[in-house]
């Protein structure tokens, strides 16, 4: 017996960002949960992906945005470890890793900052101006009457 459940018809009345956190989700490529992240909402149209890599800078990370798609890999470089370092527990992981997110259309990159371990990626839906809700006028046959006999 198959217990899966059709979700189909809870999407069928959402479009694009409303979207964005179960998208993320669901793309993000399997890497056993390293690095660990969070996506937050904060507002209609902004979200935040939050990762955690401790022990990775600045420069042993990198971030793409390419067709839809976020792209975030991280590889440190050759360290030099003194010869006199001893490690008793070695926990701390250090890998290289790749995530990818897809992102709903119209999706922009505001930043990217790392604080304390943690990556902070700020994200925000920018419809184009045709997409954005407007008001439609309606005309009936009696105002159009009316306003040609006041001309």
């Amino acid at each position: 017996m198959n217990n899966a459940l059709d979700f189909s018809p809870l999407f069928r009345s959402t479009v694009g960002f409303d979207r964005l956190s179960r998208m993320l989700e669901a793309s993000a490529v399997d890497n056993g949960g390293y690095p660990p992240y969070n996506i937050i909402k904060h507002a209609e149209n902004r979200y935040k992906i939050t990762m955690a890599v401790a022990g990775f800078s600045e420069d042993d990370l990198d971030i793409t945005s390419k067709e839809n798609q976020l792209i975030v890999s991280g590889r440190i470089g050759d360290r030099i470890e003194n010869e006199e370092t001893v490690y008793l527990h070695r926990g701390i992981a250090e890998r290289a890793f790749e995530r990818r997110f897809q992102l709903a259309d119209h999706i922009k990159i505001l930043s990217a900052s790392i604080e304390n371990g943690l990556l902070t990626i700020s994200l925000e839906r920018e419809l184009p101006e045709q997409m954005k809700p407007r008001k439609i006028e309606i005309h009936s046959a009696k105002k159009t009457i009316e306003s040609k006999s006041n001309n």
